[in-house]
């Protein structure tokens, strides 16, 4: 870090630091308490912090400083932080899809849709099969170790097809393994992190839980249909001249990809390990999916006593299996290098952070809802039902692609609940599971996600394409899931 650089961050502390204490010095504003000047103070002054410095210590100051809120006691913010079940399920479900990923099967899953005999029956349907891929492997790993997994992948394959840089086919698969990266992120809160802070913020405030069965049922539909239009989009706008492609080559894409040493070869313990993390896939989804078809007895019962487990104790589960199962005398699992190695503990502590100030934004004794409620109704009280959802949708979507996706999922989920628990009109749980997925849509410029910079100055692709085509897809996403939200995900919540 140079002198600049330490200056200018100095200052933006500095900054932060004087909206958290200015704030529990000035008179409070008409309608706010102390106690909800202080708690918009910390909320204001974190969030320069993490805009512009960092998301992990600035979040362990915000729960150190709400406990000098008067109202707010260190137990119940501890509990919405560190103790909350979203963390814990996050936590988790990083070692599981840690131990996935180290068995080499996810390699081994992405070249079998590349070589299967629908992707060799053409280009496109080799494109389709890739991008495929792509949202299937997306639904279960972050999108930082996904896009790591396909990046040098995707240089193989265009030196096998003879794709040079600047060709539109190559750009397609490099904007497409971007755009699919993103939009795998929001079709499961599985290791996703921006999902599971909405979904944290209206438990919080309707003490209550959102189904892993209702998230994917809106989730998944919105993923695939945004993905298919987006090749749509790559078809009729990029047109890339997709006979180009040598595909009489495509065959050679197995053997190069899989013969290129021992990180490419299937782990011991294997099957074991996909066995355990689909089980676990299945504990969170069986409740939700059969207890409403089954008549009264043990079966239901059984389903109805592990929904109220609630959804960190599959992922907990699992990790005692694996640390249990042995391969050559060795457990599958072991639990505190994972917790070292496979945790993204920044991402942990924000998501603490996030659920900490969430809390307190939303408790009655601050009064920061009601008053944020009494500002912003007479805007929005003109907005039909799906002109509040679209509103909603679309600022997630920007803000994203514009900031850091956690605290777009926080910002936005925090004004959404303001607003919607005095309007009406949209079920709270389907708008912050929808600001959630979309948080995820990170694809548009190099501060939404670094996939996007590597990308733009990859030569593959440039940052002008990689930008018209982020918004282009981003629009596609927003429109898709205000129709599939406002028809068919109004039942689901």
């Amino acid at each position: 870090m140079n002198q600049k650089q330490d200056h200018r961050r100095t200052m933006l502390i500095g900054f932060a630091l004087c909206f958290m204490i200015l704030f529990r010095l000035i008179p409070p504003f008409p309608g706010l308490n102390d106690g909800g000047m202080a708690v918009l103070g910390l909320f204001l002054g974190v969030l320069i912090l993490w805009l512009f410095v960092a998301i992990d210590w600035p979040s362990l100051l915000l729960i150190g400083a709400l406990m000098t809120v008067p109202g707010l006691t260190g137990k119940a913010i501890f509990s919405a932080s560190f103790g909350s079940p979203t963390v814990i399920f996050l936590i988790f479900t990083f070692v599981l899809t840690d131990a996935l990923a180290k068995t080499g099967i996810l390699r081994r899953i992405a070249v079998s849709f590349m070589t299967s005999r629908l992707a060799q029956r053409g280009p496109w349907h080799f494109v389709v099969l890739y991008f495929a891929s792509i949202l299937f492997l997306g639904s279960f790993i972050s999108p930082t170790v996904l896009f790591f997994l396909y990046l040098p992948m995707l240089e193989e394959i265009c030196s096998i097809l003879s794709l040079e840089k600047g060709n539109k086919n190559a750009a397609m698969l490099m904007m497409g393994t971007v755009i699919m990266t993103g939009i795998s992120s929001g079709m499961t809160p599985i290791a996703h992190v921006f999902p599971l802070i909405a979904i944290n913020a209206y438990e919080a405030f309707a003490k209550t839980t959102v189904s892993t069965l209702s998230y994917l049922g809106l989730a998944i539909p919105v993923g695939l249909l945004t993905a298919l239009l987006v090749v749509v989009m790559f078809r009729f706008l990029l047109r890339p001249p997709i006979s180009e492609m040598h595909m009489e080559r495509a065959m050679e894409i197995e053997k190069r990809l899989l013969s290129n040493g021992k990180e490419n070869a299937v782990q011991p313990g294997t099957k074991r390990v996909i066995a355990v993390f689909f089980f676990v896939i299945i504990l969170w989804i069986a409740p939700g999916l059969f207890s409403g078809m089954l008549p009264k007895g043990g079966v239901k019962t059984a389903l109805m006593a592990l929904s109220k487990l609630g959804t960190a104790f599959p992922p907990i589960l699992g990790c005692v299996l694996l640390s249990i199962f042995t391969e050559k005398g060795e457990p599958l699992l072991h639990l505190g290098k994972a917790l070292k190695e496979g945790v993204a503990w920044s991402a942990i502590l924000m998501c603490a952070g996030t659920g900490a100030i969430g809390w307190a934004l939303t408790q009655k004794s601050v009064g920061v809802m009601a008053w944020v409620s009494a500002h912003v109704a007479p805007i929005a009280v003109s907005f039909s039902p799906v002109m509040l959802f679209l509103f909603f949708a679309l600022w997630s979507a920007l803000q994203t692609n514009l900031s850091s996706n956690m605290v777009t999922a926080t910002v936005v989920s925090a004004a959404a609940l303001a607003m919607v628990s005095q309007l009406g009109g949209v079920h709270p749980a389907l708008l912050l599971s929808s600001i959630g997925m979309l948080s995820a849509y990170a694809f548009a410029t190099p501060p939404a996600m670094p996939c996007v910079a590597i990308a733009g100055s990859s030569g593959w692709t440039n940052m002008r394409q990689m930008m018209l085509y982020g918004f282009l897809a981003m629009l596609v996403a927003v429109f898709v899931t205000t129709a599939w939200g406002m028809s068919v995900g109004s039942a689901l919540f």
